[in-house]
């Protein structure tokens, strides 16, 4: 006689819980995913037992799931099932492990937003009656966009990792990997028009940050939340089609620069990509951007004027 669904659950939990010593939270999510599955053999009255599963049954209930779930939701349960099914074997409740005949399923991946070259000069464009604010606003906007840096590399910015006579700034990256990004004129002329707000700033804060490039009016170094919420009512503003973020300014970067003949390669050391995989998205974008220029502009894309037929 098999084992029920009921004991293969619990078996399996236990075993993540006190032998491999998963983290509570990811037990759970195997649990509600191995549940689900459970709970969908029962609505299709198959027997209780791990032993009778295939993977054609897997397949119906990934199908079942596809209008419901995103594709990578449908991969993680796939996974715990493939979890599940290979403690099952191991422990001779199956004999082969059907979730290995499943392909895991694609994601559709979402291409990159980013704002047009027209909505990138709006953006940075100084207000006629500029506050402080503004100016140290504008400024972060120019080092988003001129040197395609992630927020979390921006706000950790120090005052001294710009170098203005050789027009570069010093960022630290993801496994703290340092690069070196060349920073154009604008960007330059707006951090030194900040960096006199700035001083301001650090003169009347008695415990303001004296490193950090870009400070709150507290002096404090400048969260990310914030400059989410920067670029977010500055894109508001000035009715860009998308909501912006600190992330489409990088892809704004590294499109505007693809569109304009830079090589792949140079693109990748700009961005800090580890591998140049990761870049090649961007090439989609741009695609993406000859056809439509392709479908507007050449005669043989557009459907015949029937008056002229």
């Amino acid at each position: 006689m098999g084992h029920s669904l009921k004991q293969a659950q619990s078996f399996y939990l236990s075993y993540l819980r006190h032998e491999r010593r998963v983290s509570p939270r990811t037990v759970e999510a195997y649990q509600l995913d191995i549940r689900q599955f459970c709970e969908f053999l029962a609505r299709q009255e198959l027997a209780d037992d791990p032993a009778t599963v295939d993977g054609l049954i897997i397949r119906a209930y990934l199908a079942e799931l596809y209008e419901s779930v995103t594709p990578q939701s449908s991969g993680r349960k796939l996974a715990a099932l493939r979890g599940w099914f290979r403690f099952l074997k191991r422990r001779g409740w199956v004999e082969t492990n059907p979730a290995l005949a499943i392909d895991t399923p694609r994601s559709r991946r979402k291409l990159p937003v980013f704002a047009s070259v027209d909505e990138a000069d709006e953006l940075m464009a100084a207000e006629a009656d500029e506050k402080p604010a503004d100016c140290r606003d504008r400024a972060i906007l120019e080092v988003l966009y001129g040197a395609g840096l992630r927020v979390s590399e921006l706000v950790s910015l120090d005052i001294d990792a710009i170098d203005a006579e050789q027009n570069l700034v010093r960022v630290v990256g993801k496994g703290q990997k340092e690069r070196v990004v060349p920073l154009g004129r604008k960007a330059l002329r707006a951090i030194d028009d900040y960096k006199e707000v700035r001083q301001r700033i650090v003169a009347k804060g008695r415990r303001a940050d004296e490193r950090a490039l870009f400070i709150s009016r507290e002096g404090n170094r400048l969260s990310k939340r914030s400059v989410q919420r920067i670029v977010s009512r500055r894109g508001l503003a000035i009715g860009a089609r998308e909501r912006l973020f600190p992330h489409a300014l990088r892809h704004s970067f590294a499109t505007h620069l693809l569109d304009s003949g830079a090589d792949l390669r140079v693109i990748q050391e700009l961005l800090g990509h580890a591998s140049l995989s990761t870049t090649q998205r961007y090439t989609h974008v741009s695609i993406d951007g000859l056809m439509a220029v392709y479908d507007k502009a050449h005669p043989f894309a557009r459907p015949k004027d029937r008056k002229n037929d």
